[in-house]
């Protein structure tokens, strides 16, 4: 999908009532020239954005988790699916993408729709190691506190959604798949995520029966 699809799409235009969407890169002093963006969910494999370069990267402190309920995105209302979140504590590998200056307003505007429409992530600059050297960039980290955030689920329950849910963008499932690959195309492997993979595999084959859910809490608004 291209950025001016996603944008005018109403599947996935989120409101912004204090005009906060071109925001997300001030964090940055004037004149500091390009920016870098942390990809470790979709923003892997589908960044959505143009950028001049990609490149392998490692942020510490917090690691990749299926903590955010999906309502629109991969999931509904009725059934939310999950998708990725930074969660604190341990380390994550991801990709950084360096994007040009003259593209920051656009790209804050297409990540705002995308990233921030229920809250559930707080934006904003972290440290990353790329090959040896540090870059600041921006992360998108989930917020314990919102009530989108699925942090209290076990990991049955994880695979359970992951292996069920659809919404608007497509199959919980693909979404998991395709990150998969990505790391695997790295070279990276993801320990949680794995075992995620096993369980969903369980599940499919009626090896484990299928745990009981939390009952939802509908945003049909948002992600």
């Amino acid at each position: 999908m291209r950025n001016d699809d996603f944008l005018h799409s109403p599947l996935f235009r989120s409101a912004d009532p204090e005009g906060r969407a071109h925001r997300l890169f001030d964090y940055r002093g004037p004149g500091e020239g390009d920016a870098w963006v942390f990809g470790y969910g979709s923003l892997m494999w589908d960044p959505g954005f143009p950028h001049i370069e990609a490149v392998p990267a490692r942020l510490q402190g917090y690691h990749r988790r299926f903590c955010v309920y999906s309502y629109r995105y991969r999931g509904t209302p009725e059934k939310p699916g999950l998708v990725l979140g930074l969660d604190r504590g341990g380390a994550c590998n991801g990709i950084a993408y360096r994007v040009a200056v003259l593209d920051l307003p656009d790209i804050s505007t297409y990540l705002w729709h995308r990233e921030m429409g229920n809250g559930v992530y707080r934006a904003g600059p972290r440290r990353l190691a790329t090959g040896g050297t540090g870059i600041e960039a921006l992360c998108f980290v989930a917020n314990p506190g919102n009530p989108h955030y699925a942090g209290h689920l076990d990991r049955l329950q994880v695979a359970s959604i992951v292996a069920s849910a659809i919404g608007g963008r497509g199959a919980c499932r693909d979404y998991f798949l395709n990150t998969l690959e990505r790391l695997r195309a790295m070279g990276l492997r993801d320990r949680s995520l794995l075992a995620v993979g096993r369980l969903v595999a369980a599940l499919d084959a009626g090896q484990v029966a299928a745990p009981v859910l939390p009952p939802a809490r509908p945003d049909p608004e948002h992600f």
